[in-house]
Protein backbone atom coordinates (compact mmCIF):
# COMPACT_ATOMS: atom_id res chain seq x y z
CA UNK A 1 0.00 0.00 0.00
CA UNK A 2 2.83 2.40 0.81
CA UNK A 3 4.40 1.78 -2.60
CA UNK A 4 1.08 2.73 -4.18
CA UNK A 5 1.02 5.95 -2.12
CA UNK A 6 4.61 6.64 -3.12
CA UNK A 7 3.82 6.01 -6.78
CA UNK A 8 0.92 8.45 -6.56
CA UNK A 9 3.22 11.02 -4.96
CA UNK A 10 5.81 10.64 -7.72
CA UNK A 11 3.09 10.89 -10.37
CA UNK A 12 1.80 14.05 -8.68
CA UNK A 13 5.13 15.84 -8.28
CA UNK A 14 6.42 14.67 -11.64
CA UNK A 15 3.33 15.50 -13.70
CA UNK A 16 3.78 19.29 -13.87
CA UNK A 17 7.48 18.97 -14.69
CA UNK A 18 6.65 16.22 -17.18
CA UNK A 19 4.27 18.53 -19.01
CA UNK A 20 6.97 21.20 -19.35
CA UNK A 21 9.56 18.60 -20.30
CA UNK A 22 7.17 17.17 -22.89
CA UNK A 23 6.74 20.63 -24.43
CA UNK A 24 10.52 21.06 -24.40
CA UNK A 25 11.08 17.67 -26.06
CA UNK A 26 8.44 18.40 -28.69
CA UNK A 27 10.12 21.72 -29.43
CA UNK A 28 13.48 19.92 -29.45
CA UNK A 29 11.97 17.60 -32.02
CA UNK A 30 10.72 20.65 -33.94
CA UNK A 31 14.30 21.93 -33.84
CA UNK A 32 15.47 18.67 -35.39
CA UNK A 33 12.67 18.90 -37.97
CA UNK A 34 13.93 22.39 -38.81
CA UNK A 35 17.45 21.01 -39.20
CA UNK A 36 16.14 18.14 -41.32
CA UNK A 37 14.23 20.56 -43.54
CA UNK A 38 17.12 23.01 -43.99
CA UNK A 39 20.12 20.63 -43.87
CA UNK A 40 18.89 17.03 -44.28
CA UNK A 41 21.74 14.54 -43.77
CA UNK A 42 24.22 16.63 -45.76
CA UNK A 43 27.85 17.34 -44.88
CA UNK A 44 26.72 20.68 -43.42
CA UNK A 45 24.24 18.85 -41.19
CA UNK A 46 27.03 16.59 -39.95
CA UNK A 47 29.13 19.71 -39.29
CA UNK A 48 26.43 21.28 -37.11
CA UNK A 49 25.78 17.99 -35.27
CA UNK A 50 29.45 17.58 -34.33
CA UNK A 51 29.96 21.27 -33.51
CA UNK A 52 26.94 21.26 -31.16
CA UNK A 53 27.98 17.95 -29.63
CA UNK A 54 31.45 19.14 -28.53
CA UNK A 55 30.33 21.87 -26.04
CA UNK A 56 27.45 19.59 -25.03
CA UNK A 57 29.94 16.95 -23.92
CA UNK A 58 31.58 19.44 -21.58
CA UNK A 59 28.16 20.64 -20.44
CA UNK A 60 27.41 17.18 -19.09
CA UNK A 61 30.67 17.32 -17.18
CA UNK A 62 30.37 20.83 -15.69
CA UNK A 63 26.58 21.11 -15.57
CA UNK A 64 24.36 18.01 -15.23
CA UNK A 65 27.13 15.76 -13.89
CA UNK A 66 28.45 18.05 -11.17
CA UNK A 67 25.08 19.46 -10.13
CA UNK A 68 23.36 16.08 -9.88
CA UNK A 69 26.24 14.19 -8.32
CA UNK A 70 27.66 16.65 -5.83
CA UNK A 71 25.90 19.98 -5.55
CA UNK A 72 22.31 18.99 -4.68
CA UNK A 73 23.21 16.46 -1.92
CA UNK A 74 25.72 18.92 -0.38
CA UNK A 75 23.41 21.93 -0.70
CA UNK A 76 20.58 19.90 0.83
CA UNK A 77 22.80 19.27 3.85
CA UNK A 78 23.41 23.02 4.25
CA UNK A 79 19.69 23.72 3.96
CA UNK A 80 18.90 21.22 6.72
CA UNK A 81 21.18 23.21 9.08
CA UNK A 82 19.04 26.34 8.37
CA UNK A 83 22.06 28.63 8.71
CA UNK A 84 21.53 31.40 6.11
CA UNK A 85 25.06 32.94 6.18
CA UNK A 86 26.64 29.51 5.67
CA UNK A 87 24.30 28.77 2.77
CA UNK A 88 25.14 32.09 1.09
CA UNK A 89 28.89 31.61 1.52
CA UNK A 90 28.66 28.10 0.08
CA UNK A 91 26.74 29.36 -2.97
CA UNK A 92 29.27 32.17 -3.55
CA UNK A 93 32.15 29.70 -3.49
CA UNK A 94 30.45 27.19 -5.79
CA UNK A 95 29.46 29.95 -8.23
CA UNK A 96 33.04 31.24 -8.32
CA UNK A 97 34.57 27.79 -8.86
CA UNK A 98 32.11 26.89 -11.59
CA UNK A 99 32.63 30.20 -13.39
CA UNK A 100 36.42 29.89 -13.21
CA UNK A 101 36.64 26.34 -14.54
CA UNK A 102 34.03 26.90 -17.25
CA UNK A 103 35.72 30.09 -18.49
CA UNK A 104 39.08 28.34 -18.78
CA UNK A 105 37.45 25.42 -20.61
CA UNK A 106 35.66 27.71 -23.08
CA UNK A 107 38.90 29.53 -23.91
CA UNK A 108 40.81 26.28 -24.38
CA UNK A 109 37.96 24.79 -26.42
CA UNK A 110 37.90 27.70 -28.84
CA UNK A 111 41.67 27.54 -29.26
CA UNK A 112 41.77 23.75 -29.69
CA UNK A 113 38.72 23.45 -31.99
CA UNK A 114 40.72 22.60 -35.17
CA UNK A 115 42.57 19.78 -33.38
CA UNK A 116 39.35 18.37 -31.89
CA UNK A 117 37.38 18.47 -35.15
CA UNK A 118 40.18 16.80 -37.12
CA UNK A 119 39.38 13.58 -35.20
CA UNK A 120 35.99 13.24 -36.88
CA UNK A 121 37.12 13.10 -40.51
CA UNK A 122 34.26 15.31 -41.68
CA UNK A 123 34.04 16.71 -45.19
CA UNK A 124 33.14 20.27 -44.09
CA UNK A 125 36.16 20.70 -41.79
CA UNK A 126 36.50 24.50 -41.82
CA UNK A 127 32.78 25.04 -41.34
CA UNK A 128 32.72 22.62 -38.41
CA UNK A 129 35.59 24.48 -36.72
CA UNK A 130 33.77 27.81 -37.18
CA UNK A 131 30.51 26.40 -35.77
CA UNK A 132 32.33 24.83 -32.82
CA UNK A 133 34.03 28.09 -31.89
CA UNK A 134 30.74 29.94 -32.26
CA UNK A 135 28.86 27.59 -29.93
CA UNK A 136 31.52 26.94 -27.28
CA UNK A 137 30.43 29.90 -25.06
CA UNK A 138 27.09 28.07 -24.82
CA UNK A 139 28.88 25.93 -22.21
CA UNK A 140 29.25 28.92 -19.88
CA UNK A 141 25.59 29.93 -20.05
CA UNK A 142 24.23 26.42 -19.67
CA UNK A 143 26.54 25.63 -16.73
CA UNK A 144 25.23 28.65 -14.79
CA UNK A 145 21.70 27.60 -15.76
CA UNK A 146 22.38 24.13 -14.31
CA UNK A 147 23.58 25.63 -11.02
CA UNK A 148 20.42 27.72 -10.78
CA UNK A 149 18.36 24.63 -11.57
CA UNK A 150 20.12 22.71 -8.79
CA UNK A 151 19.27 25.46 -6.28
CA UNK A 152 15.61 25.52 -7.30
CA UNK A 153 15.24 21.73 -7.41
CA UNK A 154 16.73 21.48 -3.91
CA UNK A 155 13.77 23.50 -2.58
CA UNK A 156 11.30 21.46 -4.71
CA UNK A 157 10.80 24.22 -7.28
CA UNK A 158 10.85 22.46 -10.66
CA UNK A 159 8.76 24.59 -13.03
CA UNK A 160 11.37 27.27 -13.98
CA UNK A 161 14.04 24.70 -14.84
CA UNK A 162 11.41 22.75 -16.78
CA UNK A 163 10.51 25.84 -18.80
CA UNK A 164 14.10 27.02 -19.46
CA UNK A 165 14.93 24.49 -22.25
CA UNK A 166 11.74 25.55 -24.05
CA UNK A 167 13.34 28.95 -24.63
CA UNK A 168 16.47 27.35 -26.08
CA UNK A 169 14.49 25.39 -28.65
CA UNK A 170 12.21 28.28 -29.62
CA UNK A 171 15.11 30.71 -30.11
CA UNK A 172 17.10 28.16 -32.14
CA UNK A 173 14.17 27.51 -34.48
CA UNK A 174 13.41 31.21 -34.93
CA UNK A 175 17.05 32.09 -35.61
CA UNK A 176 17.36 29.25 -38.12
CA UNK A 177 14.73 30.80 -40.36
CA UNK A 178 15.35 34.50 -39.69
CA UNK A 179 19.16 34.47 -39.92
CA UNK A 180 19.90 31.74 -42.50
CA UNK A 181 20.49 34.27 -45.29
CA UNK A 182 22.26 36.89 -43.18
CA UNK A 183 24.74 34.38 -41.70
CA UNK A 184 25.52 32.55 -44.94
CA UNK A 185 23.85 29.19 -44.20
CA UNK A 186 21.22 27.67 -41.85
CA UNK A 187 23.85 25.89 -39.70
CA UNK A 188 25.39 29.20 -38.63
CA UNK A 189 21.93 30.64 -37.97
CA UNK A 190 21.07 27.70 -35.71
CA UNK A 191 24.41 28.11 -33.92
CA UNK A 192 23.52 31.73 -33.15
CA UNK A 193 20.17 30.52 -31.82
CA UNK A 194 21.86 27.95 -29.55
CA UNK A 195 24.07 30.67 -28.08
CA UNK A 196 21.16 33.06 -27.44
CA UNK A 197 19.00 30.26 -26.06
CA UNK A 198 21.67 29.19 -23.58
CA UNK A 199 21.88 32.74 -22.22
CA UNK A 200 18.08 32.88 -21.81
CA UNK A 201 18.05 29.52 -19.96
CA UNK A 202 20.20 31.04 -17.24
CA UNK A 203 18.59 34.49 -17.27
CA UNK A 204 15.01 33.29 -16.82
CA UNK A 205 15.80 31.12 -13.76
CA UNK A 206 17.70 33.82 -11.85
CA UNK A 207 14.59 35.78 -10.67
CA UNK A 208 13.11 32.60 -9.17
CA UNK A 209 16.34 31.87 -7.29
CA UNK A 210 16.31 35.40 -5.85
CA UNK A 211 12.61 35.04 -5.01
CA UNK A 212 13.43 32.01 -2.86
CA UNK A 213 15.91 34.12 -0.90
CA UNK A 214 19.18 32.95 -2.45
CA UNK A 215 21.75 35.52 -3.58
CA UNK A 216 25.41 34.97 -4.37
CA UNK A 217 28.35 36.83 -5.89
CA UNK A 218 31.94 36.21 -6.93
CA UNK A 219 34.50 35.63 -4.22
CA UNK A 220 38.25 34.94 -4.33
CA UNK A 221 39.23 31.80 -6.24
CA UNK A 222 41.53 30.66 -3.42
CA UNK A 223 38.77 31.12 -0.83
CA UNK A 224 36.30 29.31 -3.07
CA UNK A 225 38.59 26.32 -3.59
CA UNK A 226 39.41 25.99 0.14
CA UNK A 227 35.83 26.29 1.40
CA UNK A 228 34.67 23.06 3.18
CA UNK A 229 31.53 22.86 1.05
CA UNK A 230 33.51 23.25 -2.16
CA UNK A 231 35.95 20.55 -1.01
CA UNK A 232 33.00 18.23 -0.36
CA UNK A 233 31.58 18.91 -3.82
CA UNK A 234 34.95 18.44 -5.51
CA UNK A 235 35.54 15.24 -3.55
CA UNK A 236 32.20 13.87 -4.69
CA UNK A 237 32.57 15.04 -8.25
CA UNK A 238 36.17 13.80 -8.60
CA UNK A 239 35.33 10.17 -9.42
CA UNK A 240 32.45 11.39 -11.55
CA UNK A 241 34.77 13.51 -13.68
CA UNK A 242 36.65 10.32 -14.50
CA UNK A 243 33.39 8.53 -15.31
CA UNK A 244 32.00 11.49 -17.25
CA UNK A 245 35.30 11.87 -19.11
CA UNK A 246 34.96 8.22 -20.12
CA UNK A 247 31.39 8.97 -21.21
CA UNK A 248 32.51 11.99 -23.25
CA UNK A 249 35.32 9.98 -24.89
CA UNK A 250 32.67 7.35 -25.56
CA UNK A 251 30.57 9.89 -27.47
CA UNK A 252 33.60 11.31 -29.25
CA UNK A 253 34.82 7.89 -30.38
CA UNK A 254 31.32 6.79 -31.44
CA UNK A 255 30.83 9.99 -33.41
CA UNK A 256 34.30 9.70 -34.95
CA UNK A 257 33.46 6.14 -36.04
CA UNK A 258 30.15 7.37 -37.48
CA UNK A 259 31.86 10.30 -39.23
CA UNK A 260 34.21 7.89 -40.98
CA UNK A 261 31.36 5.48 -41.88
CA UNK A 262 29.99 7.75 -44.60
CA UNK A 263 28.10 10.97 -45.18
CA UNK A 264 24.87 11.29 -43.22
CA UNK A 265 25.60 8.60 -40.62
CA UNK A 266 26.33 11.13 -37.85
CA UNK A 267 23.15 13.08 -38.59
CA UNK A 268 20.96 9.97 -38.85
CA UNK A 269 22.14 8.85 -35.40
CA UNK A 270 21.35 12.32 -34.02
CA UNK A 271 17.84 12.26 -35.50
CA UNK A 272 17.25 8.80 -34.05
CA UNK A 273 18.52 9.87 -30.62
CA UNK A 274 16.25 12.92 -30.72
CA UNK A 275 13.22 10.63 -31.09
CA UNK A 276 14.53 8.52 -28.22
CA UNK A 277 15.06 11.63 -26.06
CA UNK A 278 11.52 12.80 -26.81
CA UNK A 279 10.15 9.56 -25.38
CA UNK A 280 12.47 9.62 -22.36
CA UNK A 281 11.74 13.26 -21.68
CA UNK A 282 8.01 12.78 -21.34
CA UNK A 283 8.35 11.33 -17.85
CA UNK A 284 11.60 9.48 -17.17
CA UNK A 285 13.79 12.57 -16.94
CA UNK A 286 11.20 14.32 -14.78
CA UNK A 287 11.07 11.44 -12.31
CA UNK A 288 14.86 11.48 -11.97
CA UNK A 289 14.82 15.23 -11.36
CA UNK A 290 12.08 15.03 -8.72
CA UNK A 291 13.62 11.94 -7.13
CA UNK A 292 17.12 13.23 -6.31
CA UNK A 293 16.26 15.94 -3.72
CA UNK A 294 13.90 13.54 -1.90
CA UNK A 295 16.40 10.67 -1.85
CA UNK A 296 19.13 13.06 -0.66
CA UNK A 297 16.96 14.18 2.26
CA UNK A 298 16.01 10.59 3.19
CA UNK A 299 19.66 9.46 3.05
CA UNK A 300 20.95 12.41 5.10
CA UNK A 301 18.27 11.87 7.76
CA UNK A 302 18.62 8.06 7.78
CA UNK A 303 15.02 7.46 6.67
CA UNK A 304 15.87 4.36 4.64
CA UNK A 305 12.34 2.94 4.55
CA UNK A 306 11.09 6.01 2.68
CA UNK A 307 14.23 5.92 0.51
CA UNK A 308 13.56 2.31 -0.53
CA UNK A 309 9.86 2.84 -1.18
CA UNK A 310 10.54 5.97 -3.24
CA UNK A 311 13.18 4.25 -5.38
CA UNK A 312 11.15 1.07 -5.92
CA UNK A 313 8.08 3.06 -6.94
CA UNK A 314 10.15 5.10 -9.40
CA UNK A 315 11.52 1.95 -11.06
CA UNK A 316 8.03 0.51 -11.54
CA UNK A 317 6.75 3.77 -13.00
CA UNK A 318 9.67 3.80 -15.46
CA UNK A 319 8.79 0.28 -16.61
CA UNK A 320 5.09 1.16 -16.77
CA UNK A 321 5.87 4.04 -19.17
CA UNK A 322 8.79 2.89 -21.31
CA UNK A 323 7.97 -0.75 -22.13
CA UNK A 324 4.65 -0.17 -23.96
CA UNK A 325 6.17 2.80 -25.80
CA UNK A 326 9.16 0.68 -26.86
CA UNK A 327 7.00 -1.94 -28.57
CA UNK A 328 4.84 0.71 -30.25
CA UNK A 329 7.92 2.60 -31.50
CA UNK A 330 9.44 -0.60 -32.92
CA UNK A 331 6.37 -1.16 -35.09
CA UNK A 332 5.94 2.49 -36.10
CA UNK A 333 9.51 3.74 -36.43
CA UNK A 334 9.48 4.40 -40.17
CA UNK A 335 6.14 6.22 -40.04
CA UNK A 336 7.38 8.43 -37.19
CA UNK A 337 10.54 9.32 -39.10
CA UNK A 338 8.69 10.08 -42.34
CA UNK A 339 6.07 12.15 -40.52
CA UNK A 340 8.57 14.24 -38.58
CA UNK A 341 11.58 14.59 -40.85
CA UNK A 342 10.93 13.68 -44.49
CA UNK A 343 11.22 16.64 -46.83
CA UNK A 344 13.21 18.16 -49.66
CA UNK A 345 16.62 17.68 -48.04
CA UNK A 346 15.61 14.61 -45.99
CA UNK A 347 15.62 12.01 -48.75
CA UNK A 348 14.79 8.30 -48.94
CA UNK A 349 18.43 7.62 -48.08
CA UNK A 350 18.02 9.78 -44.97
CA UNK A 351 14.88 7.84 -44.00
CA UNK A 352 16.64 4.49 -44.44
CA UNK A 353 19.68 5.54 -42.38
CA UNK A 354 17.59 6.98 -39.54
CA UNK A 355 15.11 4.09 -39.51
CA UNK A 356 17.91 1.53 -39.13
CA UNK A 357 19.54 3.45 -36.29
CA UNK A 358 16.19 3.96 -34.54
CA UNK A 359 15.38 0.24 -34.64
CA UNK A 360 18.53 -0.46 -32.60
CA UNK A 361 18.25 2.58 -30.33
CA UNK A 362 14.66 2.03 -29.14
CA UNK A 363 15.21 -1.22 -27.17
CA UNK A 364 17.48 0.75 -24.83
CA UNK A 365 14.63 2.97 -23.58
CA UNK A 366 13.94 1.05 -20.38
CA UNK A 367 17.61 0.74 -19.47
CA UNK A 368 18.52 4.37 -20.18
CA UNK A 369 15.49 5.51 -18.17
CA UNK A 370 16.44 3.23 -15.27
CA UNK A 371 19.99 4.57 -15.36
CA UNK A 372 18.61 8.08 -14.94
CA UNK A 373 16.93 7.18 -11.66
CA UNK A 374 19.45 4.63 -10.36
CA UNK A 375 22.39 7.05 -10.63
CA UNK A 376 20.65 9.66 -8.39
CA UNK A 377 20.08 6.87 -5.87
CA UNK A 378 23.86 6.74 -5.41
CA UNK A 379 24.38 10.49 -5.56
CA UNK A 380 21.83 10.95 -2.78
CA UNK A 381 24.12 8.84 -0.57
CA UNK A 382 27.15 10.95 -1.62
CA UNK A 383 28.43 7.90 -3.51
CA UNK A 384 29.73 8.97 -6.90
CA UNK A 385 32.24 6.11 -7.20
CA UNK A 386 29.77 3.31 -8.00
CA UNK A 387 28.07 5.03 -10.98
CA UNK A 388 31.54 6.02 -12.21
CA UNK A 389 32.79 2.42 -12.21
CA UNK A 390 29.59 1.28 -13.94
CA UNK A 391 29.97 4.06 -16.51
CA UNK A 392 33.59 3.21 -17.31
CA UNK A 393 32.78 -0.49 -17.74
CA UNK A 394 29.79 0.21 -19.98
CA UNK A 395 31.96 2.69 -21.94
CA UNK A 396 34.44 -0.09 -22.66
CA UNK A 397 31.62 -2.36 -23.83
CA UNK A 398 30.20 0.37 -26.06
CA UNK A 399 33.47 1.22 -27.78
CA UNK A 400 34.46 -2.41 -28.30
CA UNK A 401 31.11 -3.34 -29.87
CA UNK A 402 30.85 -0.13 -31.92
CA UNK A 403 34.36 -0.60 -33.35
CA UNK A 404 33.53 -4.22 -34.24
CA UNK A 405 30.17 -3.46 -35.87
CA UNK A 406 30.67 -0.07 -37.57
CA UNK A 407 32.07 -1.56 -40.81
CA UNK A 408 29.46 -4.30 -41.38
CA UNK A 409 26.47 -2.36 -39.93
CA UNK A 410 27.50 1.35 -40.15
CA UNK A 411 25.17 3.52 -38.01
CA UNK A 412 23.10 0.53 -36.89
CA UNK A 413 26.19 -1.04 -35.31
CA UNK A 414 26.89 2.11 -33.29
CA UNK A 415 23.24 2.26 -32.16
CA UNK A 416 23.27 -1.41 -31.13
CA UNK A 417 26.50 -0.85 -29.18
CA UNK A 418 24.85 1.96 -27.20
CA UNK A 419 21.87 -0.24 -26.38
CA UNK A 420 24.01 -3.14 -25.14
CA UNK A 421 26.18 -0.76 -23.12
CA UNK A 422 23.04 0.67 -21.47
CA UNK A 423 22.00 -2.86 -20.44
CA UNK A 424 25.44 -3.43 -18.91
CA UNK A 425 25.28 -0.10 -17.07
CA UNK A 426 21.84 -0.85 -15.57
CA UNK A 427 22.92 -4.33 -14.48
CA UNK A 428 26.04 -3.01 -12.75
CA UNK A 429 24.13 -0.23 -10.97
CA UNK A 430 21.61 -2.73 -9.61
CA UNK A 431 24.40 -5.04 -8.42
CA UNK A 432 26.20 -2.16 -6.67
CA UNK A 433 22.95 -0.93 -5.12
CA UNK A 434 22.22 -4.35 -3.65
CA UNK A 435 25.51 -4.22 -1.73
CA UNK A 436 24.22 -1.37 0.46
CA UNK A 437 22.77 -2.97 3.63
CA UNK A 438 20.28 -0.10 4.03
CA UNK A 439 18.72 -0.65 0.59
CA UNK A 440 16.35 -3.60 0.28
CA UNK A 441 16.65 -4.04 -3.49
CA UNK A 442 17.24 -7.79 -3.39
CA UNK A 443 13.77 -8.68 -2.13
CA UNK A 444 12.03 -6.33 -4.57
CA UNK A 445 13.97 -7.19 -7.75
CA UNK A 446 12.07 -10.44 -8.38
CA UNK A 447 8.78 -8.56 -8.17
CA UNK A 448 10.16 -5.86 -10.49
CA UNK A 449 11.38 -8.40 -13.09
CA UNK A 450 8.01 -10.18 -13.06
CA UNK A 451 6.33 -6.82 -13.58
CA UNK A 452 8.65 -6.10 -16.54
CA UNK A 453 7.86 -9.51 -18.05
CA UNK A 454 4.12 -8.87 -17.66
CA UNK A 455 4.38 -5.51 -19.42
CA UNK A 456 6.50 -7.01 -22.21
CA UNK A 457 3.97 -9.81 -22.81
CA UNK A 458 1.01 -7.40 -22.87
CA UNK A 459 2.85 -4.98 -25.17
CA UNK A 460 4.01 -7.68 -27.60
CA UNK A 461 0.51 -9.17 -27.90
CA UNK A 462 -1.01 -5.75 -28.56
CA UNK A 463 1.72 -4.73 -31.05
CA UNK A 464 1.15 -7.70 -33.40
CA UNK A 465 -2.23 -6.50 -34.78
CA UNK A 466 -0.62 -3.13 -35.61
CA UNK A 467 1.64 -4.86 -38.15
CA UNK A 468 -1.45 -5.92 -40.12
CA UNK A 469 -3.45 -2.73 -39.56
CA UNK A 470 -0.64 -0.35 -40.51
CA UNK A 471 -0.47 -1.03 -44.31
CA UNK A 472 -4.26 -0.79 -44.60
CA UNK A 473 -4.43 2.61 -42.91
CA UNK A 474 -1.42 3.93 -44.86
CA UNK A 475 -3.07 2.89 -48.14
CA UNK A 476 -6.31 4.71 -47.24
CA UNK A 477 -4.42 7.93 -46.36
CA UNK A 478 -1.87 7.71 -49.21
CA UNK A 479 -3.53 10.34 -51.49
CA UNK A 480 -3.02 13.10 -48.89
CA UNK A 481 0.04 15.06 -47.70
CA UNK A 482 2.60 13.43 -45.43
CA UNK A 483 1.08 14.75 -42.21
CA UNK A 484 -2.23 13.03 -42.97
CA UNK A 485 -0.64 10.06 -44.75
CA UNK A 486 1.47 9.10 -41.75
CA UNK A 487 -0.06 11.13 -38.91
CA UNK A 488 -3.64 9.86 -39.01
CA UNK A 489 -2.68 6.13 -39.03
CA UNK A 490 -0.26 6.79 -36.15
CA UNK A 491 -2.94 8.51 -34.06
CA UNK A 492 -5.49 5.74 -34.73
CA UNK A 493 -3.03 2.94 -33.94
CA UNK A 494 -1.72 4.71 -30.84
CA UNK A 495 -5.27 5.20 -29.53
CA UNK A 496 -6.14 1.53 -30.07
CA UNK A 497 -2.84 0.21 -28.71
CA UNK A 498 -2.66 2.25 -25.52
CA UNK A 499 -6.39 1.99 -24.78
CA UNK A 500 -6.23 -1.80 -25.05
CA UNK A 501 -3.10 -1.84 -22.90
CA UNK A 502 -4.71 0.32 -20.23
CA UNK A 503 -7.73 -1.97 -20.19
CA UNK A 504 -5.52 -5.03 -19.68
CA UNK A 505 -3.72 -3.32 -16.78
CA UNK A 506 -7.01 -2.30 -15.17
CA UNK A 507 -8.31 -5.88 -15.46
CA UNK A 508 -5.14 -7.19 -13.80
CA UNK A 509 -5.41 -4.47 -11.08
CA UNK A 510 -2.03 -2.92 -11.85
CA UNK A 511 -0.77 -0.81 -8.92
CA UNK A 512 0.55 1.99 -11.13
CA UNK A 513 -2.80 2.41 -12.87
CA UNK A 514 -4.47 2.44 -9.46
CA UNK A 515 -2.13 5.19 -8.27
CA UNK A 516 -2.74 7.22 -11.43
CA UNK A 517 -6.51 6.84 -11.17
CA UNK A 518 -6.48 7.92 -7.53
CA UNK A 519 -4.37 10.98 -8.34
CA UNK A 520 -6.67 12.02 -11.21
CA UNK A 521 -9.73 11.39 -9.04
CA UNK A 522 -8.38 13.59 -6.24
CA UNK A 523 -7.57 16.42 -8.65
CA UNK A 524 -11.01 16.19 -10.22
CA UNK A 525 -12.56 16.28 -6.73
CA UNK A 526 -10.61 19.41 -5.81
CA UNK A 527 -11.71 21.19 -8.98
CA UNK A 528 -15.34 20.26 -8.35
CA UNK A 529 -15.23 21.52 -4.76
Amino acid sequence: MFITMTSRSLFKHGSALSLLTLVSRILGLAREMTKASLLGTSALSDAFSVAFMVPNLFRRLFAEGSISVAFIPTFKEYLLKKNTPEVKEFLCCIFTCLSFFVTVTVMLGIAAAPFIIRLFGLEAFNETVLLTRLMFPFLAFISIAALLQGILNSVNCFAPSGFAPILLNIVTIVCAYLLKDATGNPARAMAMGVLAGGFLEAAMQLPFVVKHGFTFFFTGVKKALTHPGTKTVLKLVGPTIIGMAAYQINDLVSTALAGNAGEGVVSSLQYSLRLQELILGVFAVSIGTVLLPDLSEYAKSGNWDSYNDRLNAAMRIIAFITIPITFFALTQGESLIRLLFQGRRFTETSVALTKTAFAFHVPALLFIALNRILAPAFYAQSDSKSPTVAGIMSFAVNIAIAAALVLPMRGAGIALALTLASVVNTTLLLIFLMKNPHITMTRTMLSFFLYVIKLCCFSAVLAVPLLFLKPLLLEVCAPYNRFIHYGVPLVIMAALYFSAGLLLLIITKDTQVYALRRMIGRRAGKKTS
